[in-house]
């Protein structure tokens, strides 16, 4: 708004300060010399309409060079009192070399150059410049518009600039970026793995343990395994190289079944009522999908006493609707699941992020519920 203000103020004083040059000193020096044509009404409209021009130019630049160009070669032409006439033609003219209309501008310098030498004598209105004032305006013509293309160059070569650190400021920031994925997966990668050894010897070394303590330390085996495998398929993402494929797909809704029995082996009874192919939904709708169960199955192990779940997902209308529903209790389990977020504000995450939304909170009479609404127009 601030800006808007400046720009209007400016234009407002750059047509003041115009009017009054172009118009005012032609008159005024009509009045007080002798050896000058006078200025009637005639040359008042011309020289009012090329001063018109200037705020035009904002919006229609080449028409405003015409105009301007137009109106003051007349009035040169018509032999009118001569003074400061060429502010209106000298500001349309840059401004239509600052906005690259560079054809235009060498057009209208030339057929200046022609009609301001010779429009005049041929009407017989004015009299014929000598060798002297042919190579002048020569120059001068020359001087505007080499200042004209110094000021436009000026300008990009300023813009290029700016461009440049932008661009080295957001590869800083991706370098940045890169480096925490780095120390994060170094990190994170080495826990997973130390945590998928130990439950892979632990089962091969102790054959004689209970049929709940093998399944559970398979489940942790595997889920350590497919976070490791996930890990690295988001660093490379981040990493934007051509390293090799993931050795697998990051999941979506074709991968449910697999995560319901997950939970199940966890001690989640899981009920899922799936009302839709997952293949044709947009991709970033199926894996928040997929993100937002995997995450409250996760809160259901951890919580929900008993460890019962209800998963429903359906389309309505023109949008992808999630729901789980548990029996509730505060109670907190065993956490063997993996999460694909943090808590309500991650899957939250996940479903601002294709535009949708996410409501979690308990259920009338008892239990816990999330519901997300995630429209399937969102970018792919």
């Amino acid at each position: 708004m601030a800006i808007e203000r400046r720009v209007i103020l400016r234009e407002t004083l750059l047509l003041v300060v115009a009017a009054a040059v172009q118009v005012g000193a032609p008159l005024l020096i009509s009045t007080h010399r002798d050896d000058t044509g006078p200025v009637t009404a005639g040359g008042v409209v011309l020289l009012v309409l090329a001063v018109t021009a200037i705020p035009v130019r904002l919006v229609a630049p080449v028409p405003a060079l015409l105009t301007a160009f137009g109106a003051t070669l007349a009035y040169v032409s018509l032999g009118y009192a001569m003074g400061p006439i060429w502010v209106a033609l000298v500001v349309t003219f840059g401004h239509v070399v600052w906005t690259g209309h560079r054809r235009v501008a060498l057009a209208v310098l030339g057929a200046g150059y022609v009609g301001f030498l010779g429009l005049g004598p041929l009407l017989d209105r004015t009299e014929g410049v000598g060798w002297g004032g042919a190579v002048a305006l020569a120059a001068w013509l020359g001087v505007l518009y080499t200042g004209c293309e110094l000021l436009r160059t000026r300008r990009d070569r300023a813009e290029e600039a700016e461009r440049a650190r932008a661009d080295a400021v957001r590869a800083r920031v991706a370098d940045e970026r890169l480096a925490i994925a780095r120390e994060l997966h170094d990190v994170v990668a080495h826990s997973m793995s130390l945590i998928s050894l130990q439950a892979g010897v632990a089962l091969h070394v102790d054959e004689s343990m209970s049929p709940p303590t093998r399944e559970a330390l398979s489940t942790i085996k595997a889920a350590s395994k497919e976070a490791l495998v996930e890990l690295r398929s988001v660093l490379g993402v981040l990493r934007q190289a051509d390293e090799g494929a993931p050795l697998a797909p990051t999941r979506g809704l074709a991968g449910l079944d697999d995560l319901v029995e997950r939970a199940r082996a966890a001690g989640v009874s899981v009920a899922v009522a799936l009302d839709v192919d997952p293949a044709g939904l947009p991709r970033p709708v199926d894996l928040a999908a997929y993100r937002i169960v995997q995450e409250a199955l996760t809160n259901v192990a951890r919580h929900a006493e008993p460890p019962v779940a209800e998963v429903a997902i359906g389309v309505e209308g023109d949008g992808l609707v999630v729901e789980v529903r548990d029996e509730g209790s505060g109670r907190r389990r065993a956490e063997v699941l993996p999460s694909g977020g943090n808590g309500i504000p991650g899957m939250r995450e996940r479903a601002a992020s294709v535009d949708g939304t996410l409501e979690a909170g308990p259920r009338p009479g008892r239990g816990f519920a999330v519901v997300a609404h995630l429209p399937l127009g969102a970018r792919a």
